[in-house]
């Protein structure tokens, strides 16, 4: 009986350091598919969060348009161009040349029309 006593007592010890790291496995198993479902859905908001941030970029670039920032004018603010009465040349000034309001060609004057002397 002497003899069992130390095989009992390291085949206990053997089975507690067993369930032991058995238990601690479980747990950073748990933790890692916890923190993979975490993960995955911070990249999801990631996406979503870039998307509303494409979608917003490409709104703020059409309200920089100067044909979005006549129909405002018009429309919302009820602004109309100038009678030519209420006009006053400024010294040193040339106007840009006129446009067709129907062409659309860069570089030319806003469709309400541009100053004129």
């Amino acid at each position: 009986m002497t003899q069992q006593r130390p095989f009992l007592v390291l085949w206990t010890l053997a089975v507690a350091a067993t369930v032991a790291a058995f238990v601690v496995h479980l747990a950073l198993r748990g933790r890692t598919v916890d923190l993979g479902y975490r993960l995955g859905r911070a990249r999801a908001e990631q996406a979503r969060l870039r998307e509303v941030k494409r979608v917003l970029s490409l709104e703020a670039a059409s309200y920089e348009t100067p044909q979005r920032v006549e129909m405002v004018a018009r429309s919302l603010l009820g602004m109309t161009p100038p009678p030519s009465e209420r006009i006053i040349p400024v010294r040193g000034y040339t106007a840009p040349p006129e446009r067709d309001p129907t062409s659309g060609e860069a570089g030319s004057a806003p469709p309400s029309g541009g100053r004129r002397e």
